[in-house]
């Protein structure tokens, strides 16, 4: 018997995941299927119904206590609803309400996806055992999440610790959120790739021309690529120092697809944090390679369902 199993969902813009979680973070089941992002609304729930119907399909369901949704934001945990950027089809989305319905009236837990992922570095990843922690997701867009006091910090919208729109260069370029200069328009992986292109930076044969593509060109010594990541690394420098000036957070980590460039990004970034974190409570701060890979969205959401409620301790944490 699971009396701590929750169901958890991990929805972005290319996919829509689902899991039956125990209380000890481990995956009994899994489904997926593709995000149909361009597609309108009942559609995109749709896929989410679908993943739904194969978990409650499971002789499991019936211990499960609790949903967690991690979704692409931005969300709005107080009204219930999801307005992800790259799914058009879903402004103000009633996605806990749907939800809630499919699955038999359970409690759900709505938190956006950076935080999800903060939850499960917390439980069972690189933040574990530290009380005031930002992770931070560096891939398609920048996003985040807080951990303060040992405890997740999701914000009265479940979006705090949102680091990619910080603004880290007053006069910077326009920000597709509104605002200039944040620190994703510099460090998310798009924008590494376009700053190396327009430097003079060219892919090889295979024309790949993803952030991937520049990291490895940068490990290979091409100024141009190296360039490119020490801009990223500068700007995630400046924003991680930031926010440890203002709550105190005593390390960070870094995941998603620009952070497995490793070195190419950690030994810039940290160099450059000792320009930015510069006063005596912040000079401690460390910055650490994310640990939970894939799974960190689904594990987060379950965390954020088995604390039931935002002020409560993450699991195990």
């Amino acid at each position: 018997m699971h009396t701590d199993l929750v169901a958890a969902l991990d929805i972005g813009g290319t996919k829509i995941a689902g899991a039956l979680v125990d209380g000890h973070g481990r995956i009994l089941l899994r489904a997926q299927r593709p995000t149909p992002a361009q597609q309108d609304g009942d559609t995109v729930m749709g896929a989410v119904t679908g993943v739904l119907g194969e978990l409650t399909a499971s002789p499991l369901w019936g211990e499960a206590r609790a949903v967690g949704i991690g979704s692409a934001g931005p969300v709005d945990a107080s009204a219930g609803t999801v307005s992800p950027v790259n799914v058009p089809g879903w402004r103000g989305f009633p996605l806990v309400e749907r939800v809630r319905a499919t699955t038999g009236d359970l409690p759900v837990q709505l938190i956006g996806d950076g935080v999800a992922i903060t939850a499960a570095e917390h439980w069972q990843g690189a933040a574990r055992g530290h009380d005031n922690a930002l992770c931070m997701v560096v891939s398609t867009g920048v996003g985040g999440g807080l951990v303060l006091n040992g405890r997740l910090h999701p914000g009265p919208t479940g979006n705090a610790g949102h680091i990619g729109h910080v603004c880290v260069e007053l006069d910077g370029d326009p920000c597709a959120c509104g605002s200039r200069g944040c620190v994703e328009r510099i460090a998310s992986g798009p924008n590494i790739a376009r700053r190396a292109l327009d430097n003079g930076w060219r892919p090889g044969p295979d024309g790949d021309t993803s952030a991937a593509a520049v990291a490895a060109a940068a490990r290979e010594g091409d100024p141009v690529a190296v360039a490119s990541f020490e801009r990223a690394a500068r700007a995630l420098a400046a924003g991680i120092a930031a926010t440890a000036t203002l709550v105190e957070i005593d390390i960070a980590v870094v995941g998603g697809g620009v952070g497995k460039a490793g070195e190419i990004l950690f030994t810039p970034l940290r160099k450059a944090l000792t320009d930015y974190a510069t006063l005596s409570f912040v000079q401690r701060l460390t910055v650490v390679p994310a640990q939970m890979g894939t799974d960190a969205g689904l594990v987060g959401a379950a965390a954020a369902a088995l604390t039931a409620g935002a002020g409560e301790r993450v699991a195990g944490g």
